[in-house]
């Protein structure tokens, strides 16, 4: 028998990833270009040029034995060295390599500082909606999550909340801007607010409540607006990274944590996510595109193509009669069904071969994640399907 942890996944798998599969049967049956998947946020522009001509460049220039070999499990120095170069020529950061530690992408991040951090019933907090596996990771580790509804005209943080939600047994909160489901940023108005309350907090508690900074979409913020870098709001933040989105690079799995000199016992916890990272199974971050990541590091990530998704699903679900949240960043829009129960809604959806994913599955019931990060002609084509959607619940 599997363990009782495993079984209970195993019976609650991700919804989202069955969505991605129930698309691929639909397909099979009516014909990729007859169905409308917007399960799942796998980048569909490709990765940069210059990705490509790095991994050239290391495999034909680098000794073979260096660039798949083992090296400490933080990384290879130079790329923690160039990683934290990067972020202080952008963020006004005093960064080095001993603050740098390459993971198996954000995920990979999240868990090593959450196995870092947590004794079995430490809760951590997060904000709904979140991404769905938030609550695996945490239990990974026999920690508690509990969840914090953000806004729910703005889906900003609701500070006030968190606060009230902090016990002594509170060790983190988990933030992601861009959010993923809803695409909004939190604004630095509202994080400053939150850094004040986890500060008192911490006073009263003798104890540090950290913040988890959850950022593969950094780089994906439209119209102008700034993603602001929490480590210079509040210094107890551990930052997880990764390029999967904002280099289109999801199955390389390559990130990074970040953990500031200011944080409180900065360097024992570095020197305990170093283990964490061998004994999760992972004992470091993918050689070859540790080194690509280097070299790659202040890729600008072409948003055109995802911000000609963003207007036109928008505008196409607007004139429909759906209510929606303008995202300002990721490749998400965050729609509110004209049903209490979501997952009827997308139930009814399949029916005109639209897949999208409930917001149960974000801890936020009401709603309908779409993922815009596919083709243009993808959007074009749905918007019939959506018009007749719409039409069945009376909004057109």
């Amino acid at each position: 028998m599997i363990s009782e942890k495993m079984m209970k996944l195993t019976q609650n798998s991700s919804v989202i990833r069955a969505m991605f599969e129930e698309g691929i049967r639909l397909a099979a049956i009516y014909g990729r270009e007859n169905v409308y998947d917007f399960s799942l946020g796998n980048p569909s522009f490709p990765a940069p040029d210059s990705v490509k001509d790095a991994v050239m460049e290391i495999l034909d220039s680098r000794d073979p034995m260096f660039v798949h070999g083992y090296m400490s499990n933080a990384g290879y120095p130079e790329v923690r060295e160039a990683i934290a170069a990067s972020l202080n020529r952008r963020f006004g950061t005093s960064f080095g390599a001993g603050n740098i530690l390459m993971t198996v992408g954000a995920a990979g991040s999240l868990n090593v500082i959450l196995k870092t951090l947590l004794n079995p019933g430490d809760e951590v907090i997060a904000v709904s909606p979140f991404f769905v596996e938030y609550g695996n990771y945490v239990s990974n580790y026999d920690g508690v999550l509990k969840v914090v509804p953000a806004d729910r005209t703005t889906f900003q943080l609701d500070t006030e909340a968190i606060g009230e939600a902090v016990t002594k047994k509170t060790k983190a909160v988990i933030l992601n801007s861009p959010n993923n489901p809803t695409g909004v940023i939190y604004s630095e108005e509202t994080l400053r607010k939150l850094a004040a309350v986890l500060e008192k907090k911490s006073e009263e508690l003798g104890e540090p409540i950290y913040i988890l900074s959850d950022e593969p979409y950094r780089e994906l913020a439209y119209d102008g607006a700034v993603v602001p870098y929490i480590p210079n709001i509040y210094r107890n933040t551990f930052v997880c990274y990764s390029w999967s989105k904002s280099l289109s690079l999801p199955g390389e799995r390559i990130g990074y944590l970040v953990i500031p000199s200011e944080a409180d016992d900065a360097q024992l916890i570095f020197e305990a996510a170093s283990i964490a990272n061998r004994v999760n199974g992972c004992v470091n971050a993918p050689s070859l595109f540790q080194l690509v990541a280097a070299k790659c590091v202040d890729e600008k990530t072409d948003l055109f193509g995802y911000d000609t998704n963003r207007k036109l699903l928008y505008e196409g679900l607007e004139k429909c009669g759906f209510e929606c949240t303008m995202p300002q960043g990721a490749f998400y829009l965050w729609m509110k069904t004209p049903v209490d129960d979501d997952t009827v809604f997308c139930e009814t959806a399949k029916k005109y071969n639209i897949l999208v994913v409930p917001g149960k599955s974000f801890a936020c019931p009401g709603y309908v994640r779409i993922a815009y990060c596919v083709s243009k002609e993808t959007i074009e084509r749905s918007m019939p399907a959506f018009e007749k959607l719409a039409h069945e619940y009376g909004l057109k």
